[in-house]
């Protein structure tokens, strides 16, 4: 598993190295504009912040935990996570390491659940959190610190249910109050454990998170961690079956796809040393496929395994148990799975940003070589030529160079009404829009009391944003449309190869939105009537779906603002250069009229810079090949 990280990073290392050297060669040759050093520098920074998240969902007494100690924390001889019968994880909780953060686990209060803000809205709030340090040297020591993620509160019913963890109308609900009527919730809401582990060095994220029932009641989980997990492993357990809940957790919250694994853990169970060793692979392969029957998926996705077996084989260095756990099986699927999806992913954004990056920059070097061609077949013509001649020639570019200047006056014009466009875009598009839809939203789910009006409200909202989102979508196409012509404009006019403007487009972000729409639809949209417990959960989900909204709002901001710096982009580049082509053309005639026999060497310096120009466009060719090669050596070196 290590290596197989290690194999991944260091492929996403070349790639970067591909692209250092690419911005460092564009500098170099005077080609990297604004727009172009953005777009590397985003580029750079989505690379260096790439993670592979894998989430563990199951109910309690699953063996969950002792699943993430076998897989990854074996090594320390010992469980790291607490594992346990009965429930020992409480809270979701996120396994991950930043270098710039010393070893810690971080703790959100469960009281952070009656306010009006998500988990991600106190990610970057450390005031919230309580910070414990962690001494990795002393797996004892890290073991007792990890044991806060199992601590509950006792706390009144009415508490319980103004962070909606307990709904009076659930008759499984009551026979679990104590004696003196006090419901027992966890004390925390959510961990992130920052653990210099090999493989979270590497920027593997491990999500664990606190049981069935939790996913229904933490909305960070439903509509956030585990829809974005690049895999997603379902725990049974061989000795339980698939129950009904499992089912419909399987069926609404992950569902079959790409790295979405089952695993049939506690296989040992089923030991016997009565039966022979085939009559027991007999039962165990038809309750794997049982399994994979109940849930559709195929066979090969449930892996039966035992966890228990698997750590202490790993710890004791027990050969033969490791291989009777089956974990190996799970291993080798999960990161063959994991790592090749997320790079596909990567692979398609890096092709995508290099295919523009290369084609403003090939577009810059040809304005600049077809300008020395121009330029040089004036000087040629010029050989032989009298003072007559030459002059008319001045007299020439010097009227082209007013009728460039007068196309500039026009443009600035154009610019008038781009920036008019802009500031109308970012009416339906800003931040401040959202805002009011959501203390709109707030507002008439405090006024309303009964199901109706708070799914009117939340549904009026979705269709509010996408609204919103629609009209952004209009107003990008008006833009595009009025920069289209005008590239075309200059392009027919002085004769200048522009490539056409970047398309932008804000589907991905209707189509996320739609996405937590449909969650909270599978979630809320069914039930014909809601119980005040429920009420409050929606009103703790609404928070999370905020605050989701406003992360895709934001990106799309980002992504508007960096479209709109850069439709302009190529265009302003081709002006200066032509311009400065022009005065070159200028003062060199002016030159060869003051002193005719400067004209050949005037020539022979034209000549070695065009041939420095193919130079420049073969080795941009080369580096954006390298880059090209960089992105697909995994696919060769797996293929091979």
């Amino acid at each position: 598993m290590v290596r197989d990280l290690e194999q991944y990073s260091a492929w996403r290392q070349g790639v970067v190295a591909a692209l250092q050297e690419y911005r460092a060669w564009v500098a170099a040759a005077g080609l990297l504009d604004g727009a172009t050093e953005q777009r590397l520098a985003a580029t750079l920074a989505r690379l260096a912040d790439d993670k592979l998240s894998v989430a563990f969902v199951a109910e309690f007494s699953r063996g969950k935990s002792e699943l993430i100690n076998a897989i990854f924390f074996a090594g320390y001889g010992q469980r790291i996570l607490p594992s346990a019968a009965g429930r020992t994880t409480m809270c979701p909780t996120e396994l991950s390491y930043d270098p710039a953060q010393p070893p810690s686990i971080r703790l959100l209060p469960i009281e952070t659940r009656a306010t009006n803000l998500s988990t991600s809205d106190y990610r970057d709030d450390p005031r919230a959190w309580t910070v414990l340090p962690l001494n990795v040297d002393a797996a004892d020591e890290m073991h007792e610190v990890f044991r806060q993620v199992s601590q509950t509160r006792q706390v009144s019913v009415e508490e319980a249910q103004r962070y909606g963890l307990y709904d009076a109308d659930d008759p499984d609900l009551p026979v679990t109050l104590s004696e003196d009527g006090m419901v027992e919730i966890s004390r925390w809401r959510h961990a992130i454990i920052n653990f210099p582990h090999p493989l979270l060095k590497q920027g593997l994220v491990i999500l664990d998170t606190p049981g069935l029932n939790a996913i229904g009641t933490e909305p960070e989980l439903t509509l956030n961690l585990i829809p974005h997990a690049h895999a997603v492993l379902f725990i049974l357990a061989a000795d339980t079956g698939v129950t009904k809940s499992d089912i419909e957790v399987w069926r609404e919250h992950i569902g079959a796809g790409a790295g979405r694994l089952v695993v049939l853990n506690k296989i040992d169970g089923m030991w016997d040393a009565l039966r022979s060793d085939a009559e027991v692979d007999g039962e165990i392969g038809r309750q794997q496929e049982h399994v994979a029957h109940l849930l559709g998926v195929a066979m090969r996705q449930v892996f039966p395994v035992s966890a228990h077996k698997a750590l202490v084989a790993k710890i004791t260095q027990d050969d033969d148990l490791l291989e009777r756990s089956r974990i190996h099986a799970l291993e080798t699927a999960l990161f063959q799975e994991l790592i090749p999806a997320k790079q596909d992913i990567v692979r398609r954004r890096l092709a995508d940003d290099l295919a523009s990056l290369n084609e403003a920059q090939q577009a810059l070097l040809a304005a600049r070589m077809r300008g020395f061609t121009e330029q040089l077949h004036e000087l040629r013509s010029l050989r032989g030529k009298n003072q007559n001649v030459i002059a008319l020639m001045m007299r020439r570019v010097d009227a082209e160079k007013k009728e460039f200047d007068a196309s500039l006056f026009r443009l600035q014009a154009t610019r008038a009404v781009f920036t008019r466009l802009s500031t109308e875009l970012y009416g339906t598009l800003g931040m401040d829009v959202l805002r009011d839809h959501v203390l709109h939203v707030r507002d008439a789910m405090g006024r309303s009391r009964f199901s109706t009006g708070m799914r009117d409200a939340v549904r009026t909202f979705f269709d509010s944003v996408q609204a919103e989102l629609e009209a952004s979508e209009r107003k990008v196409a008006e833009i595009r449309d009025m920069m289209e012509v005008m590239y075309r404009k200059f392009a027919g006019e002085h004769g200048l190869a522009i490539t056409p403007p970047l398309p932008f487009s804000l589907a991905k972000y209707r189509s996320e939105i739609s996405e937590v729409e449909a969650i909270y639809q599978k979630q809320f949209g069914t039930a014909t009537l809601l119980m005040t417990s429920r009420v409050v959960l929606i009103e703790r989900f609404f928070d999370t779906i905020a605050s989701q909204v406003k992360r895709c709002f934001k990106a799309a901001n980002a992504d508007a603002e960096s479209w709109l710096k850069n439709i302009m982009a190529p265009l302003e580049a081709q002006i200066r250069q032509h311009k400065d082509q022009l005065k070159h053309r200028q003062a060199s005639i002016q030159r060869i009229h003051d002193a005719t026999d400067s004209l050949e060497q005037k020539i022979e310096a034209f000549e070695a810079s065009q041939a420095a120009l193919e130079q420049q466009k073969a080795r941009l060719a080369e580096l954006a090949a390298a880059i090209g090669h960089a992105v697909d050596a995994q696919r060769i070196a797996a293929a091979a």
